[in-house]
C-alpha cells in the first residue's frame, strides 16, 4: 500500500505524459518498423544514401549562405540612393576625409586657376602705368609673397569651408548624384553622367564642393576666387582592376539578393527533412550556418587590408580607403553576427529538444517543476480551467506557431540585428514558458483541500 496524495498523482501522470510524448518524438526519428509475418517488430532503416544526401543539402546551404548575405546587402545598398546616403553621409564629419576633400579641392583650384600668373600680370601691370626704380623693384620682390598670401587665403578658405556645417549639406548632396549616376551607369542608362575608368576607378564628382568654396571664397572677400571656373573632376573614393566587370556583377547581385537568402534556407531545410536523425540533423545545419558566418566575418576582416593594400595611394590614401571600406561592409558584418546568434541558438535549441540523454532529463525536469507551479496554483484555487485544457489539447500546434512567428520576425524584419535576434529567441521562450504554465492536462483530477486526507492507492 502507499498513500499518494492527489497533487502527487497528479505530478505523477504528468510526469508520464511528458515521458509518453517524449518517446512519440523518438519514433519519429527512429528507424522506421515493420510488423513480420510472426508479429515481431522489424526494423525498417533509411540507407546510408539519405545522410549523404542530406550532408549534401546541408554544405551546399552552409555555401550559399555568405553569398546569399552579400547579394542581399547589394540588392539594398546598391540600388536605394536614400540608404547609400545615410550610409556614407556621416563621413563628412571625418578628419580623414575631410584632409582628402581639402587636397583634392585645391589641386583642381590650381590647376584651373594660375595664382602666380595672376598676380605677375597684376604687379607687371602697376609697373606698366610708371613707377619708380625703387618701386619697380620693391614690387618684383611681391609677386612671390603676393602670390603665396593669395594661395593660403584660398587653403584657409577651403578648409574652413569643409570643416563646416555647410560641407555636409555638399557632401550629402554629391552623394545622391553620384550613387544616382553610377545606378544609371550600371544599369546601362545612355544619360549616365560618369564613366568607369580605364583602370576602374569610381569617385564623388568635385564640381559642386568646388562651386560651394567659390562661393565661401567671394563671402570672405577674395574676388580672385570668381575666376575659377566650373570644375567637371571627380575624386575617387574606389579603385580596382575589377570594376570595369562589375557591371555584370551588379546585375547578377540584382537578380541573386531576392533569391539567394531563400535558396539557402531552402537547401539547410530539405538537409534536415531527409536526413535519418532529424534532430542530429538540424545541429549541423545550424553548425554549418555558424561556420559560414564566421568564415564572412574572416573574409571581411582579411579584404580590408587586401583593398588597403591594392588601391594605389596616388588615388586613394589608405586611411581613407580603410575608411570606405568599413563603411561598405558594416551592414554585411551586422547581419552575419546576427545570423551567427541564430545559428548558435538554433544549435542549442535542436540539442535541448533532440534524443538526447541530457536533455530528455532537462526537459523532464522543467515538466516536473512547471507541473509543480499549476498543482500548488490549484490549491490556491488558481486554475486555468477549461481554457488550460484547450490548451493543452492543443500544445503542439500552439508551440508550431510561436516557432513560426518567431522565425518569421527573424526572416522579413530588415535589418538583421543581433538585438533583433535575442529579443525574438528571448520573447518566443517566455511564450514557451507561459504555454507549458497555463495548459491544464485534461486527466487533472481536482486538487482537494489542504486538510482533506490523502488517497490511498492499493500496489
Amino acid at each position: 500500500m502507499a498513500n499518494l496524495s492527489n497533487a502527487d498523482l497528479l505530478r505523477r501522470i504528468e510526469e508520464l505524459e511528458a515521458e509518453n510524448r517524449e518517446l512519440r518524438e523518438h519514433e519519429v526519428t527512429s528507424p522506421e518498423s515493420t510488423l513480420s509475418g510472426d508479429g515481431a517488430p522489424v526494423e525498417k532503416r533509411r540507407g546510408w544514401g539519405w545522410t549523404l544526401f542530406a550532408a549534401a543539402l546541408i554544405t551546399i546551404g552552409s555555401l550559399l549562405a555568405p553569398v546569399a548575405v552579400v547579394a542581399s546587402w547589394a540588392r539594398v545598398v546598391l540600388t536605394d540612393t536614400d540608404r547609400f546616403v545615410a550610409a556614407y553621409a556621416p563621413l563628412a564629419g571625418d578628419s580623414r576625409i575631410q584632409a582628402y576633400v581639402t587636397d583634392s579641392t585645391l589641386v583642381a583650384i590650381k590647376e584651373q586657376v594660375d595664382v602666380p600668373q595672376i598676380t605677375d600680370d597684376v604687379i607687371d601691370g602697376i609697373t606698366d602705368l610708371g613707377t619708380g626704380p625703387a618701386a619697380t623693384q620693391a614690387l618684383e620682390l611681391l609677386k612671390g609673397p603676393a602670390a603665396s598670401g593669395v594661395e593660403s587665403l584660398i587653403k584657409s578658405g577651403v578648409t574652413t569651408f569643409v570643416a563646416s556645417d555647410a560641407f555636409a549639406d555638399v557632401w550629402e548632396s554629391a552623394l545622391r548624384l553620384s550613387h544616382a549616376q553610377l545606378v544609371a551607369l550600371m544599369e546601362n542608362d545612355p544619360d549616365a553622367a560618369i564613366a568607369i575608368g580605364a583602370r576602374g576607378e569610381i569617385g564623388i564628382q568635385l564640381g559642386p564642393i568646388v562651386d560651394a568654396v567659390k562661393v565661401a571664397l567671394v563671402d570672405q572677400g577674395i574676388d580672385l576666387a570668381n575666376q575659377i571656373p566650373a570644375v567637371d573632376r571627380t575624386i575617387v573614393v574606389a579603385q580596382s582592376d575589377a570594376l570595369p566587370s562589375v557591371q555584370l556583377a551588379y546585375g547578377l547581385a540584382l537578380a541573386a539578393g531576392s533569391w539567394f537568402p531563400w535558396i539557402a534556407i531552402l537547401f539547410l531545410a530539405a538537409g534536415v527533412l531527409v536526413a535519418r536523425r532529424r534532430s542530429v540533423a538540424l545541429i549541423w545545419a545550424a553548425a554549418g550556418l555558424a561556420t559560414a558566418m564566421l568564415v564572412t566575418l574572416a573574409a571581411l576582416a582579411v579584404g580590408n587590408v587586401a583593398l588597403v593594400s591594392a588601391v594605389s595611394p596616388s588615388l586613394l590614401p589608405s586611411g581613407v580607403a580603410g575608411l570606405l571600406f568599413e563603411t561598405v561592409v558594416v551592414d554585411m558584418r551586422a547581419t552575419a553576427v546576427a545570423v551567427l546568434v541564430l545559428a548558435v541558438a538554433v544549435a542549442v535549441v535542436g540539442w535541448l529538444a533532440g534524443p538526447f540523454d541530457v536533455p530528455r532529463r532537462l526537459r523532464g525536469f522543467a515538466g516536473e517543476g512547471a507541473a509543480r507551479i499549476r498543482s500548488a496554483a490549484e490549491r490556491r484555487g488558481i486554475t486555468t480551467g477549461r481554457t488550460g485544457e484547450w490548451i493543452y489539447l492543443r500544445r503542439g500546434l500552439l508551440r508550431a506557431a510561436i516557432a513560426v512567428v518567431g522565425a518569421a520576425i527573424v526572416l522579413f524584419v530588415r535589418p538583421i540585428t543581433v538585438g533583433l535576434t535575442l529579443w525574438t529567441l528571448v520573447l518566443a521562450a517566455l511564450a514557451l514558458a507561459i504555454l507549458e504554465l497555463v495548459q491544464r492536462p485534461v486527466a487533472t483530477i481536482p486538487a482537494p483541500a489542504e486538510d482533506d486526507v490523502p488517497v490511498t492507492i492499493a500496489q
